[in-house]
């Protein structure tokens, strides 16, 4: 098939169908997208309010992909690409009633109350234990057996928190953290295998990668706004709510009120694979749906004069041991520029997640009665009164990569096979962060460039 004869439907303009859509469009192909909302970008939606600059959805990504730099790199015409201050690599962790600094050195790791003394002594070992052979060992598996219950406890416990809003005992290493199980995996540890990784030759190209955080100047808006200026705003269906698509068996064409497609690109989540592909059958689709989502709150708080503790920090994550009412607070004005006035501050407060489901019920104004609490006693705010305020929920906010994972995978790939032109994308598979959605579509459109040459 030509080129000029593929017609292809992205179902979703969140940020895996806009990168999809970008690249497709640069190569050639017609595309349309097809969004429920009435505009684009999915969760992703910057808001500017009063001198500050909240972001719903994401706050920030990591430079983690290749493609997540090249992306910039081909929008930079549009929309320019912000790295953190130098202040994002400081992270926190409360414990036992305040704030502790994640150890970045030697020293640091040895003085940290974070860690037990047997736990430190054993991270010295780390790099001479076998390899697991669970290939579906839980994070919180693998971290007991290679460096202990207080680096489980008080450091990735929490991380999982502000990364998955989820639970380590719950996801598994392969799907979840795949690079982490890569480590141990393919070089025997995680202290050896990072020091073997990155000691291994790169090439220009990787060294786009790294552990830098991003966002957009101005917003991640900002980026969603590139996207759809180059992709054109006129390829995009805003308010299609209840699509259900039709395939035809003679031409294998899929049809979407009399629009015929040669391919379809899914990136809505598993919830809604069922009523959007009422062909797909039931017994393969059942295995996808089986997919857990975290249900999340958000609250943004703007203060025009902050009186806190000084927060020149990326953020603070909390332990679930601890057993406070929030994931995490992102400090964003103290590592992006122009996100508060100045000498004010800006705050993202995160609760709910897996471990507190029941939260995603609560009215507002008891969640703000427990981020108040919260906040005062944690940043030791003497008088809470945000000069903005809002709150953003998420029903679906992140999906857990957990037991089901290997059928959902093959669920996937086994539909792919049988409805040649469907392709099943989106955070359902391929990571959860920013990076990887921006992967996941730039890969999709290259693959079909290649078919199609």
């Amino acid at each position: 098939m030509k080129k000029e004869e593929v017609n292809i439907a992205i179902i979703g303009a969140g940020l895996s169908g806009l990168t999809t859509a970008f690249y497709l469009k640069k190569y050639g192909f017609k595309v349309r997208i097809f969004e429920k909302n009435e505009q684009a970008g999915g969760a992703i939606q910057t808001h500017h309010i009063d001198g500050f600059v909240m972001e719903a959805g994401p706050n920030t990504g990591s430079m983690s992909r290749v493609e997540a730099a090249e992306l910039f790199e081909d929008l930079q015409a549009d929309c320019k690409l912000e790295t953190a201050d130098e202040t994002a690599k400081s992270r926190w962790i409360w414990l036992n009633g305040k704030w502790c600094v994640i150890p970045s050195g030697l020293i640091g790791g040895i003085t940290t109350p974070l860690f037990s003394f047997a736990d430190k002594l054993r991270l010295l070992g780390e790099p001479f234990r076998k390899p697991g052979n669970n290939p579906d060992e839980t994070v919180a598996g693998l971290v007991r057996r290679r460096m202990g219950k207080t680096f489980l406890r008080n450091a990735v416990d929490p991380f999982i928190s502000g990364v998955y809003s989820g639970n380590p005992e719950i996801l598994v290493t392969r799907f979840a953290l795949p690079k982490l199980y890569a480590l141990e995996q393919n070089y025997g540890s995680f202290i050896g295998g990072a020091i073997k990784k990155a000691r291994e030759p790169k090439t220009g190209r990787d060294k786009k990668a790294t552990s830098s955080v991003f966002s957009a100047e101005g917003g991640l808006g900002n980026l969603v706004k590139a996207l759809v200026k180059n992709i054109g705003e006129e390829n995009i269906s805003f308010g299609c709510k209840n699509l259900a698509f039709e395939k035809t068996t003679a031409k294998q064409e899929f049809i979407l009120d009399n629009q015929k497609f040669t391919h379809v690109i899914s990136t809505i989540g598993a919830f809604a694979l069922e009523k959007t592909f009422p062909f797909l059958p039931a017994e393969k689709i059942k295995k996808i749906d089986r997919l857990e989502y975290a249900k999340v709150i958000q609250v943004s708080l703007g203060f025009k004069k902050w009186e806190g503790i000084p927060i020149r920090s990326f953020g603070g994550l909390v332990p679930s041991a601890e057993k406070r009412d929030v994931l995490g607070i992102l400090f964003l004005s103290s590592f992006l520029k122009n996100r508060a006035p100045k000498g004010g501050a800006l705050l993202s407060v995160f609760l709910g997640g897996i471990r507190k489901p029941e939260f995603y019920q609560m009215n507002d104004e008891e969640i703000l009665a427990i981020v108040k609490r919260e906040v005062i006693d944690m940043l030791q705010v003497p008088d809470f009164n945000p000069d903005v305020v809002r709150i953003f929920r998420y029903e679906h906010a992140i999906p857990q990569y957990s037991f089901e994972s290997e059928e959902k995978l093959k669920a996937i790939s086994e539909l792919e096979s049988e409805f040649a032109g469907l392709i099943l994308a989106g955070n359902i598979r391929d990571g959860i962060g920013m990076a990887d959605r921006i992967r996941q579509g730039r890969l999709i459109a290259d693959e079909m460039m290649n078919e199609h040459k």
